[in-house]
Order: C-alpha cells, then structure tokens, then sequence
C-alpha cells in the first residue's frame, strides 16, 4: 500500500518500522519541526525524523499542515492511505480528503474513553486497571471518528507511563499492520460519544503533589506522570522530586515527613503514608531516598506543602 505516515514521539517509532517491514510503500515522513533542546539549545531530532532517515525514507517537517503549499504537496503524492501516531498537529479537512482509503491513527486508550493528547499518562493516574489500544479512522473532531481495531490490556499496580508506553507502542504497531491487511473487510464501528473521556495535554502543574489526597491517588499521578511533569512536593523552598514511591506504614497527617530506619515517609489525605523510594532534589541528581539522606537531614515536624 502506498503510504504518508506522520508521527513525532518515541511512541510512533515501532509503528513506522512495522509497516516498512511488512512491505508497505511509505513515500514520505511528515514529522514535527526540529526544536532546541539542552543546555546549548541546539536542534534535536525527533525519536520518528532519526527513525526515518535511518531507513532511507523521505522527511517533511512544516511548520504547519495546513498550509496551501503542504496541502497540495500531500495531493501530488496521491498516497492510497495515511497513518497518523502522536503527531502533534490537527489534520486539516482539505488533507482528510486526500487519500482514497482514509486517514488512520493509532491511540494509546480503548476510545471513547481518554480522546486527546496524553491518554497512558491520564489512565493511570486515574487508577484505570485496564487500557489499550485503537485504530480509528481520522475525521473532523478530536479522537472521534470510526474504530476499526482494538487491544486491551491490564495496567501493571508498579507500571509507570514509560513503562506502559512501551508496551502499548508495541501493540499497536502490531495492530496497525493487521488492521492495514484487513482493511477491506473491515466496517469502522462508531464511537459513543456518551461515554468518551478526555486526556488534555500535560503542564508542569499537574505534577504538584495535593498531599489531603489518598495514599494510592497520590501513588497513581507520581507513576501516571513519570518521566514529566513527574509527582513533586515542595521541601524548604526547593522542588522535591518523586520519581518512585510506594505504599508506606506509619500513619502521618498529609504532607508530614518521617524517616523511620532509613526509610523516608510522607503523609497523606486517608491517614496514610507512602515511602519515597527514589527523589531528586532541585539542582541535584536522582537518587534512592537513602543515599538523598545521607547529605540531607530531614527534622521532625518537616512537613510538604
């Protein structure tokens, strides 16, 4: 089949290389621009732009896709189909109209449920104890149009969203590839919009740690927003990252910090306690929680804002 495929993040990658593997034509890789990255802020290249150069393949990175210009570059390859993982850019209606197959992305959830930009990070930081993968048909809304395949999964009690993203990366490439042989058998089924859920993009608030919250709340957004924004608290004025924590003994009230044989505790919103079994302190290097108390003295009655 004679295939555009766009995509950006790490995610995307296994999904582009599956569908080399299995034969198809890929003529072109749109990905996002190159951007500074760093401290000597030079230009990175994207997990998908390093991906496609690596295999020899076309890449395109405008700066907008629905530009005139980018519009009519896609109509003059005249691809049968298009597939779309992780992105970044809305697909304008002049592009939907392009390809006489359609416009196919993979999503890391079971839609209706998690449409939008960061739906592994949001799963498990909702506690879901189950999620997936879709293939959908791209129309006009956000994450709405018709499913053609899908893959479900349980969610690990420890797994992070590195951890998941992985896994489902993995899996919907190899959904993709079977959804593309079996295209013209295949009948999208409509979603339900009543029971859709959203998963907005990701700020660097999110990660603020509300410590009147449960024990296993606070448990689910530390391992739901791993690598970024990650879980935080705020200790002595200096950002405190959570990188890995579990479910703690002593009962202490939310926010409190303890430390108990060399183990570091704090308070939660039930009563309950986790263990910060790995942090990083503003400025510093992430460490276990007993190597960080070696240089730095927690005082009784230290308590997270």
């Amino acid at each position: 089949m004679k295939l555009v495929f766009m995509g950006t993040p790490g995610f995307a990658v296994g999904s582009l290389e599956r569908i080399v593997k299995a034969g198809h034509q890929v003529i072109a890789v749109y990905t996002q621009p190159d951007r500074p990255k760093g401290r000597g802020q030079k230009d990175a290249l994207h997990p998908v732009k390093e991906t496609a150069l690596r295999l020899g393949l076309p890449v395109y990175q405008p700066e907008r896709m629905r530009r005139p210009e980018v519009v009519e570059q896609l109509r003059a390859m005249a691809p049968e189909a298009i597939i779309v993982v992780g992105y970044g850019q809305i697909i304008p209606k002049a592009i939907l109209d392009i390809p006489p197959l359609g416009i196919f992305n993979v999503h890391a959830s079971l839609l209706p449920k998690y449409r939008g930009a960061a739906p592994i990070q949001w799963a498990i930081a909702n506690g879901e104890p189950r999620t997936g993968v879709t293939i959908m048909r791209i129309d006009e809304g956000l994450d709405t149009g018709g499913i053609l395949r899908a893959w479900e999964t349980e969610i690990g009690p420890e797994e992070d969203a590195v951890q998941l993203g992985a896994r489902l990366a993995q899996a919907g490439a190899d959904l993709l590839v079977q959804t593309l042989a079996e295209l013209a058998a295949i009948q999208p089924l409509p979603q339900d919009d009543s029971r859709a859920t959203y998963a907005p993009i990701l700020k660097k608030e999110d990660g603020k740690i509300d410590w009147q919250l449960p024990a296993r709340q606070i448990l689910n957004r530390i391992r739901g927003f791993e690598p970024w924004p990650g879980g935080y608290g705020f200790l002595r004025g200096q950002r405190l990252q959570i990188c890995k924590a579990a479910l703690g003994d002593p009962a202490l009230p939310p926010g409190a910090l303890r430390v108990v044989n060399r183990k570091l505790y704090a308070g939660c919103g039930d009563g309950e306690s986790i263990e910060l079994r790995e942090v990083q302190l503003e400025g510093k290097k992430r460490m276990p929680a007993a190597a960080f108390l070696n240089g730095f003295s927690v005082t009784g009655g230290e308590v997270l804002p």
